[in-house]
């Protein structure tokens, strides 16, 4: 099991190989022991991999970095959270391009049933501060995880109202978890841990904040999520970067809408206009959108039907269930290339017809005769 640990965080320390690579070199060589014991040769003949690649694979040889990496997870109880296993999330896990690798320290759930990201700028002004409090106290009923990168401004404001509310929210990092940056939030990040939530990263240990290092931190953000709200961004910047990501997976996106002339509203009004985010006044909004069950509506039981009609997108749904006999929701949001919330619809209807049963973890399976 540790000879395993040394190759999948020696795999990740490759110049050259990100996430497609890596997952396509195991795929190919059958493991990820035996990527490292493949000839250059053999390398070469797997499709996209180049000459620069196949010998940085034969030639890596630093297990003694590797070796310190590990002693850093043991003493700092962190977990290392590999894509083919249960504990990788799962959401993300079915992005081509997520990380094959993840280092976490906390307890929250990365799997929880409704995981939400919030982001934005730094410079967060009164009124976005305002619309992210009202936002994440108006969804703290149905006990989401929230996700968001630790940054001064709307990051941090998300973070702190999620403790607030007793959520869990996990905080995902350009660098390693050797530290904390900005340095002025390392109080914060020890309440979010102290308070059942988190900090992720894929980065090994030494790996300083660089400005390249955020868009791959924001990849992650968008790949968890259920649904990414954006609170305040300028035209530019890492939270646009974050939206098209999240677009790009088919989840859901939603922005706070401002006044025209103001500089940190500008991003959203653009996402809104480009149809590239829904509008979001309160947290019903995201209630709606992602179909989320009231207290009235969890107290009803649905009827089991001997013989039950299908709509055709319902039938894609079930059908993929036949096939598996029980689903994970990313896995029918991925095979049916529906997006989020109109999967969470499909599955609701479904479930208010009785055809099918959902299990703790987002899993669904049949329940009843489909005619």
């Amino acid at each position: 099991m540790e000879d395993l640990l040394r190759y999948k965080i020696a795999l990740t320390m490759i110049p050259g190989v990100g996430g497609i690579t890596a997952k396509k070199l195991i795929s190919y060589c059958g493991g990820i022991d035996a990527v490292f014991q493949e000839k250059e040769s053999s390398l070469l003949k797997i499709p996209g991999i180049g000459n620069h690649v196949a010998r940085s694979v034969n030639s890596f040889n630093d297990f003694k970095r590797v070796e310190k990496e590990i002693e850093f997870v043991e003493k700092n109880r962190i977990q290392v959270l590999f894509f083919t296993e249960k504990s990788y999330p799962e959401r993300l896990k079915h992005c081509d391009d997520g990380p094959i690798l993840l280092f976490y320290k906390g307890t929250a759930n990365v799997n929880a049933s409704k995981v939400i990201g919030v982001v934005g700028t730094r410079s967060i002004t009164d009124y976005g501060k305002q619309k992210c409090n009202e936002i994440i106290d108006g969804i703290a009923k149905h006990h989401p995880l929230i996700i968001s990168g630790l940054a001064y401004g709307v990051d941090a404001t998300a973070h702190k109202a999620a403790i607030r509310n007793q959520l869990p929210t996990i905080g995902v990092l350009g660098h390693g978890l050797d530290r904390i940056y900005p340095p002025l939030n390392k109080t914060l990040a020890e309440k979010m841990i102290e308070e059942g939530g988190g900090l992720l990263s894929d980065f090994v240990t030494e790996t300083k904040p660089d400005r390249e290092n955020f868009p791959k931190r924001n990849r992650i953000i968008a790949g968890m999520v259920d649904a990414l709200v954006v609170v305040e961004a300028a035209k530019t910047g890492g939270a646009l970067i974050t939206a098209n990501i999240a677009n790009s997976y088919n989840r859901d996106v939603f922005a706070v809408p401002g006044k025209t002339t103001d500089l940190y509203s500008q991003g959203c009004n653009h996402l809104i206009k480009a149809h590239k985010a829904n509008l979001i006044e309160t947290a019903a909004d995201i209630e709606y959108i992602l179909r989320w069950e009231t207290e009235s509506s969890k107290s009803k039981t649905s009827q089991s039907m001997l013989f039950i009609e299908l709509e055709p997108d319902e039938k894609i749904l079930t059908d993929l269930m036949k096939e598996t006999g029980e689903a994970s929701f990313d896995y029918l949001v991925n095979k049916s290339g529906f997006s989020f919330s109109k999967t969470s619809s499909i599955l609701l209807n479904l479930e208010f017809k009785g055809a099918i049963k959902p299990l703790p973890g987002r899993i669904f399976k049949l329940n009843g005769v489909i005619g």
